[in-house]
This record gives C-alpha cells, sequence and structure tokens, in this order.
C-alpha cells in the first residue's frame, strides 16, 4: 500500500510503485481534474502539487509521491472561496476550452509562492504548460492580477 495524502485527505492505493501518479488519482481514487495530454511530461495538463511543487503527473511515480501532500485543481480553494489565482483566471476569462487551465493554474500558484510580484519574463520562464487555445496573453494578465491579491494562508 502507498500512503499519500491528496487534497488534505490521506488515502492509501493499492498499485504498482511505478504507475503515473496522473493514473492513480484518476483511474483509482476518481480525482478528474489533472487531465491526460501527451504522457510525456511536456504539456502540463497533468500538473499537480506535491508538497507545494509542481509536477506533470503523467510522468511522476505514485512511489515518489508516497507520505506526500498532493493538490490538485480541486483542492486549491479553501473555504468554500476559489484561490485568488482560480478568481483572476476568472476575472480575466482566461479559458476557451480550459482543458489545460488547471495545470495552468497549479503552475502560476507555484510561481506566486516563489515569486509574489513577478516579471513578464518571470511568468515566460515559469508558465511552460502548453494551451493549444492560445490564451497566453490572459494568463500573464490574470497572473499579475494575482499577485495584487495574495492569497491567506
Amino acid at each position: 500500500m502507498i500512503k499519500l495524502t491528496v487534497n488534505g485527505m490521506a488515502r492509501e492505493v493499492d498499485v504498482e510503485p511505478e504507475m503515473p501518479l496522473l493514473w492513480v488519482l484518476r483511474d483509482v481514487l476518481e480525482v478528474k481534474g489533472p487531465k491526460f495530454g501527451c504522457g510525456i511530461a511536456q504539456c502540463g495538463a497533468c500538473t499537480v502539487h506535491v508538497n507545494g511543487d509542481p509536477v506533470r503527473s503523467c510522468s511522476y511515480p505514485v512511489s515518489a509521491a508516497a507520505d506526500k501532500r498532493v493538490v490538485t485543481i480541486e483542492g486549491l480553494a479553501q473555504g468554500g472561496r476559489p484561490h485568488p489565482v482560480q478568481q483572476a483566471w476568472i476575472d480575466h476569462q482566461v479559458p476557451q476550452c480550459g482543458y489545460c487551465q488547471g495545470g495552468q493554474i497549479l503552475v502560476a500558484v507555484a510561481l506566486l509562492r516563489r515569486k509574489p510580484n513577478p516579471t513578464d519574463q518571470d511568468i515566460d520562464e515559469a508558465m511552460t504548460n502548453i494551451c493549444r487555445c492560445g490564451t497566453y496573453a490572459r494568463i500573464r494578465t490574470a497572473i499579475h492580477a494575482a499577485a495584487k491579491k495574495p492569497a491567506k494562508a
């Protein structure tokens, strides 16, 4: 059994240690926010936080998440209120299709944790997830807006 905490809930899974965390989340634990995009850790649709750091869960073995905190887009809001980055995404109408946006938001949250007032260059360097709809300008605007309203934590 592999123990991990997903969105604040202690969980145990009986799976092969090398099974990608993405499949454990989606198929075993029924957490559907992280998406399968490419399967080779390039697009970022599968991004989750492991102990606060963004990881691409399609190529991250579940054994590497053992005894760690995993947060998906479903676990980001607190007290029924969207995280400031989620709210900025809404306010600036970032998504088009929305498929990649959970991963985009989680990378943005990690960026703002490291750099509370990022420059455009900081954003460009951190936001390596792919958005096939091309919402990059709105993503940048939303990150700057969220930086002005830091999360309470």
